[in-house]
């Protein structure tokens, strides 16, 4: 009972999302605070699925005017846990695929973010270009998951390189974000799904670092989330029984 009043509070809300925010983007659209209302909106939800989320660590970017935000990405909830850190005039890079998913993807250019063809290489380094002109002359931030995909409990996958090719490029900071891992803890039938820790670490200054040492810079920024995940795994409160089956991921 408990499970199915959830799915049904979920698909009112996001159905008030999507309406709210189509209003809103068709009055100002790809306005650069559009991402960071919705990303509010969204983020109101993750009381009716019994998650806490705290987050930690908004002094480090209080004043900040440009930067590329990454963060590890774990599951489809992700979508309302992490919106909550999105900050004004940021928006995300999504691949152009994602237009073509009914509502969802409309609304997510319509927002202003980004789309690129991550099949063809030589289209998708013209992007960052465009990118990186959009950083510099329009005061925009950039969220980003390195990873590229969900990790699905397996850790802290791989990083791709698009977002420190930006940063260096665009001379604007990363902002590390650790989220504690949560795969396979929430359970829309069990009243209580603990918490979940995200904490935004402090800009890394990319000045000090040579397009030759991309590498460098995306191992650093890596150790930087892998590690801090580890102490938020160590603090954040969990259900006492986590039942594999009937989780939601």
């Amino acid at each position: 009972m408990l499970k199915l009043l959830r799915i049904l509070l979920l698909g009112l809300a996001m159905v008030v999302v999507f309406v709210l925010g189509t209003l809103v983007c068709l009055v100002r659209p790809r306005h650069p605070n559009n991402v960071h209302l919705l990303g509010r909106l969204f983020h109101l939800a993750c009381p009716i699925i019994g998650l806490k989320v705290r987050i930690r660590g908004r002094e480090n970017v209080k004043g900040l005017e440009s930067a590329i935000y990454i963060a590890n990405h774990q599951t489809n909830w992700d979508i309302i846990t992490h919106p909550g850190v999105v900050m004004p005039r940021t928006v995300a890079i999504g691949k152009n695929s994602l237009f073509w998913i009914p509502l969802f993807g409309q609304l997510f250019w319509l927002s202003g973010n980004l789309l690129i063809n991550r099949e063809n290489k030589a289209k998708a380094a013209s992007t960052i270009g465009k990118v990186v002109d959009k950083v510099r002359h329009n005061r925009l931030s950039i969220w980003m998951f390195p990873e590229g995909t969900r990790s699905k409990g397996k850790g802290l996958l791989p990083f791709k390189t698009g977002a420190f090719h930006i940063a260096l490029q665009a001379q604007v900071p990363l902002v590390p974000i650790a989220c504690s891992s949560y795969f396979g803890q929430v359970d829309l039938n069990r009243w209580d799904n603990g918490e979940v820790l995200i904490d935004i670490m402090p800009p890394v200054d990319v000045s000090a670092w040579e397009p030759a040492q991309m590498r460098d810079l995306l191992k650093h920024c890596r150790k930087q989330i892998a590690d801090r995940i580890i102490e938020l795994d160590r603090q954040a409160r969990r259900p006492e029984t986590l039942t594999q089956p009937g989780a939601e991921s």
